[in-house]
């Protein structure tokens, strides 16, 4: 049962939409956010909210990438897998992130705070290799940049999701 903030939040939403089915990504977007991903039982609520059949807003879900229809860590780290980043860096990077967390793309850390997906591009092929922390772009990460980002995020008492520093060219 979705709460009576994120019911709220939703049909704020679908004001701007001349039909509810249009609000539907920002709704998904909605959802998360309160509840850090989209459960099958807030798909089905949700469904019913935007006057739509589950099957049709699970579709629009497992599109996007970026909406999570499984748990995930705290920090979601997204690892930039273009030809750019392949090009300046990617293999490198991907091994030690897979190390250094000891989980493989589509898992979560043991302490859950982090959860590893490949991206196909992030759009910063200008600062390949890239990656970004839940909303925060890294450009030209090397191993070492990448172990302070970590630690940035692994702080007690870090702020969470879009709290960090955002950087591409240092």
């Amino acid at each position: 049962m979705l709460s009576r903030e994120i019911e709220q939040a939703i049909e704020a939403a679908t004001r701007h939409y001349p039909q509810r089915q249009g609000a539907c990504i920002e709704a998904l977007q909605i959802v998360q956010q309160h509840l850090g991903w989209v459960s099958d039982a807030s798909l089905k609520d949700l469904a019913r909210l935007l006057q739509m059949t589950t099957d049709e807003l699970d579709g629009v879900a497992t599109f996007y990438n970026l909406i999570f229809r499984k748990p995930v860590g705290t920090h979601v780290i997204l690892l930039c897998n273009s030809i750019s980043c392949w090009i300046m860096g990617y293999g490198r990077l991907r091994e030690h992130l897979t190390a250094r967390l000891g989980i493989a793309f589509g898992e979560t850390s043991a302490d859950g705070r982090f959860t590893l997906l490949p991206n196909v591009c992030l759009g910063a092929c200008d600062h390949a290799p890239a990656l970004m922390v839940d909303e925060d772009l890294y450009g030209d990460v090397s191993s070492e940049k990448l172990d302070t980002i970590l630690e940035q995020y692994g702080r007690a008492g870090y702020p969470g999701k879009g709290d960090g520093e955002r950087t591409t060219t240092d």
